[in-house]
């Protein structure tokens, strides 16, 4: 696979978590839509409302099922608005959709939605996760433990938080002090909430330093994904403002996770989001640009391009659709 490919052109659709069920690859991504709410940097005119589930058997030439809505904001009777992107994991025959909604006050917390089927529908539970907050969940499946990883910050929220808690004035550190972690927690055995107190996902530069706040083309900003190849865990995640998707290695599902380098650079829109998942013998990279609506940062295509690695495990540098 040799260049980037639009996966459903009928629709706007962005944030993909893809995952293998059953053989076949499933695909969960936000569903973009005109709000016709102004852009701005906390991201109100990202007001989607619903999710659709996508599949397909290959990835390369293959057609992609659209199993239509499988879950809406009005079914959630605890949240409001803005459902950003989710991810699903597999347990004991369920399937659980871990989502981000703002709450009636405006909070984002993290829910909690079950079905019996990978492509839905998804019945949401009466509660988000007690203690959850911030945006992107994405869980790893571990020995028969699952771990959620999650965080983002302007819009996402994350500021707002120290030590897991709520604060009163919400603040990022300064430009040389370290910079918002992402979290992690151990999910509980129902997978409904969480097992035990968020920790820091610290990502750290190659002397062990955690990286900085200033450090904007390097340190978080959102997006958190995590995969195994070869035995290590690569954390990968969005650096928001500068554009990039990075990468950093651990060697445990806590970290702390050392920085290797740029998985895309820029694409055509404000940022991207993205999965990684082998399918059939290949990597792939999901990801998604604003290319296909002329550049309007809220109406995002979803696009799949094989990700390769060298002989020592870094990954191989992929070219985005802005120069």
């Amino acid at each position: 696979m040799k260049q980037a490919r639009y996966l459903f052109p009928t629709d706007y659709m962005a944030d993909p978590a893809v995952h293998v069920f059953n053989g076949r690859l499933y695909i969960y991504p936000s569903h973009d839509r005109e709000s016709g709410i102004p852009e701005n940097d906390n991201g109100d005119h990202f007001d989607m409302n619903d999710y659709h589930v996508l599949s397909m058997d290959d990835v390369e030439e293959g057609s992609v099922t659209d199993h239509g809505v499988v879950l809406r904001v009005e079914d959630i009777h605890w949240g409001s608005r803005q459902l950003w992107d989710c991810d699903v994991a597999h347990k004991n025959g369920k399937y659980y959709m871990y989502f981000p909604l703002k709450d009636k006050s405006g909070i984002f917390c993290i829910g909690v939605a079950i079905a019996d089927r990978p492509e839905g529908p998804f019945k949401p539970e009466r509660l988000p996760i007690p203690g959850s907050f911030s945006i992107d969940p994405a869980v790893l499946e571990e020995d028969g433990k699952y771990y959620m990883y999650f965080g983002g910050i302007w819009g996402g929220q994350l500021q707002r938080y120290r030590n897991n808690r709520l604060i009163q004035t919400p603040s990022l550190p300064s430009k040389n002090e370290p910079s918002l972690c992402p979290k992690v927690a151990l999910l509980s055995d129902d997978m409904l909430e969480f097992a035990e107190e968020p920790r820091d996902v610290l990502i750290v530069d190659a002397n062990g330093t955690p990286l900085t706040q200033g450090d904007t083309k390097r340190r978080f900003f959102e997006a958190s994904w995590m995969h195994k190849y070869n035995g290590r865990y690569y954390f990968s995640y969005s650096t928001g403002d500068t554009h990039l998707l990075c990468y950093a290695v651990g060697n445990n599902p806590y970290g702390p996770f050392t920085y290797q380098g740029v998985i895309l650079t820029p694409v055509v829109g404000w940022t991207t989001h993205h999965a990684i998942v082998e399918f059939k013998g290949k990597w792939y990279l999901f990801h998604h640009d604003c290319v296909p609506s002329q550049g309007k940062t809220w109406l995002r295509s979803l696009k799949v391009v094989e990700l390769q690695y060298n002989a020592d495990g870094a990954i191989k540098k992929i070219e985005g659709t802005q120069k």
